[in-house]
């Protein structure tokens, strides 16, 4: 079950012994080697410029992720450079958990997803929020 990436010096894998993680839309490991950019991106929601949060789960998700993008590309990087996601969500339920694993894999087709942990959470800091990510990504 070893699966085993490297783009830019990062590392996804999924060591045996432990269940396989990428029906669910992350990975188990991400390890990066020393003298790398790290690049951090606060945690974004899922509004554009304007400020407006659709009620639309999936669309706030579909945001999100291309805020993310928008940032990493700021700095010369792309959504499979990132090791590490953080991602809360108001309301957790399967529903909403199908939702993010089948917007993570139109960006990880080859489920080589980075290491995620999701946390359910009661409310964010913007009225409306649905979903918040942060990310670390890693570029060479």
């Amino acid at each position: 079950m070893k699966k085993v990436m490297k783009e830019n010096l990062l590392e996804i894998s999924n060591p045996e012994g432990i269940y396989d993680p990428r029906a669910h839309g992350y990975s188990h490991v991400a390890s990066v080697a020393a003298n790398n950019l790290f690049v951090f991106v606060a945690g974004q929601g899922g509004s554009r410029t304007d400020g407006v949060l659709s009620e639309d789960f999936r669309t706030q998700v579909k945001i999100v992720f291309d805020n993310i993008e928008i940032a990493l590309s700021s700095k010369g990087l792309k959504m499979q450079n990132i090791a590490k996601l953080t991602t809360l969500v108001v309301n957790y339920d399967d529903e909403k958990h199908q939702v993010i694993i089948e917007e993570s894999t139109k960006i990880w087709p080859d489920l080589k997803f980075p290491v995620n942990t999701l946390i359910p959470v009661t409310r964010l800091a913007l009225r409306g929020m649905l979903i918040e990510i942060d990310a670390t990504a890693v570029g060479g």
